[in-house]
C-alpha cells in the first residue's frame, strides 16, 4: 500500500515536471534591490494596456499600479523589460502575479530602493509553468 502511494506521489512530481517550460532568456543580467529581489524597486503606474505575449510576462491594464521587483539589462539592441506584480482592485484575478512587462508601459511614480545590486540571471527567471 505504501508503495504504491510513493509511486504515485513520484508519477505526480513527474508530471508537474514534464509540465514546467524552459522560456528563453530574455537577458543575462538583472538590477534587483536585494539579493533575492524580494524587496519592491519601485512603484509605477501603467500608461496603457499589454496583452503577455506569453507565460513569462503579466498583463497590464492602462492605470494599474505595478510594483517593480526587477529590471533587466538588456543586451544592446534588444527591449528593456522590468519584473512585477499588479495591484487593481478592478483586476483582482490577475494581483500577485509576478511576470515581466516593457518598461516603456509604466511610469515610475515612487522609488523604494536607494541601492541596488546588479546580479546574473537564472534559468528559474524564466520558468513557465
Amino acid at each position: 500500500m505504501i508503495s504504491s502511494f510513493v509511486c504515485l506521489l513520484l508519477v505526480g512530481l513527474l508530471q508537474e515536471t514534464i509540465m514546467a517550460v524552459q522560456m528563453d532568456k530574455l537577458a543575462d543580467r538583472k538590477v534587483c534591490g536585494d539579493a533575492t529581489c524580494s524587496h519592491v524597486l519601485s512603484m509605477a503606474t501603467a500608461l496603457d494596456d499589454f496583452i503577455a505575449p506569453d507565460c513569462r510576462f503579466i498583463n497590464i491594464k492602462k492605470g494599474q499600479i505595478v510594483y517593480v521587483y526587477s529590471k533587466l539589462i538588456p543586451a544592446d539592441g534588444t527591449g528593456v523589460f522590468w519584473s512585477g506584480n499588479v495591484y487593481s482592485e478592478r483586476y483582482v484575478d490577475q494581483m500577485c502575479r509576478t511576470g515581466y512587462f516593457p518598461a516603456t508601459m509604466v511610469k515610475e511614480t515612487q522609488k523604494f530602493a536607494d541601492t541596488t545590486i546588479r546580479m546574473r540571471t537564472t534559468d528559474m527567471d524564466f520558468y513557465c509553468d
